[in-house]
Order: C-alpha cells, then structure tokens, then sequence
C-alpha cells in the first residue's frame, strides 16, 4: 500500500481534491456572474463586481498554482488566508440563536474550514521544506 499512496499521481490526485471546492466556485462564480454578484452583496462585500472578479481570478489562481506546483506554497498560504477569512464572514454561527438547526451547521462549517485550511498550510510546509532539502 505504502508504494501506491506514495505515487506522484496520488498525491496530485490528494492535491485535487483540497483544491476541488475552490475549483468549483471559482468557475461556477465565473459561468454564472449574477450569482457570483449576489453572493458578494449577500455577504456585504462591495462593491460586487471587481470582489467578485477577484475571488474568481484568485480561487482559479491559487488552486492551478498548487495543482501545477508553480510556487505551490504561495497558492496554499494563499488559499489557507483566503479560507479563514472567508470562514469569520460566512459561518457566524455564534450570531445565531443557540440550539437551532442553522447554528449546528453554521459551527460544523465554520470548524471544517479550519480543517482545510489546516491542510493548506500543510501543503505549504511540506513544499517548503521540500525546496530547502534540494
């Protein structure tokens, strides 16, 4: 087992999967602007257009930054910022009312972004370290 999991094609393949989620947004944000408009007024972010041209630009950005290894610790930190950030905005759960559907599920995604962006981080060190070590 230790050989296949410890192939290139596995680890690119881990690395899509992390960036799948960022992938998706940014071309569903791109293919469907309106949207992408809505959300950037639903979370207050103004103004909308040029927010949502740079979630979009970066989502994209980042994650075929890390995919492709072109400087794939700058895309992970990236990313690992962009999440957290994104996080505090978008998953306020202690703003609603306690014991509430809403709120049980705002919390659940609120500390599931923290897992990703613990994993962002991840990938920055190991590609950092990896460059030291050449």
């Amino acid at each position: 087992m230790r050989r296949l999991f410890t192939t290139r094609a596995v680890h690119w393949l881990a690395l899509l999967f992390l960036c799948a989620a960022y992938l998706q947004g940014g071309f569903n944000k791109a293919t469907d602007f309106p949207s992408a408009l809505a959300e950037m007024n639903h979370f207050g972010l103004s103004p909308a257009g040029p927010m949502a041209v740079a979630v979009i630009v970066f989502e994209l950005g980042a994650a075929l930054m890390i995919l492709a290894g072109f400087h794939r610790w700058l895309g992970a930190l990236g990313l690992a910022s962009f999440t957290l950030m994104a996080t505090f905005v978008a998953n306020r759960f202690w703003e609603i009312a306690v014991a509430t559907p809403e709120r049980f599920m705002a919390a659940n995604a609120f500390f599931e972004h923290w897992g990703l962006v613990g994993a962002f981080l991840l990938v920055a060190w190991h590609d950092l370290k990896a460059r030291d070590e050449h």
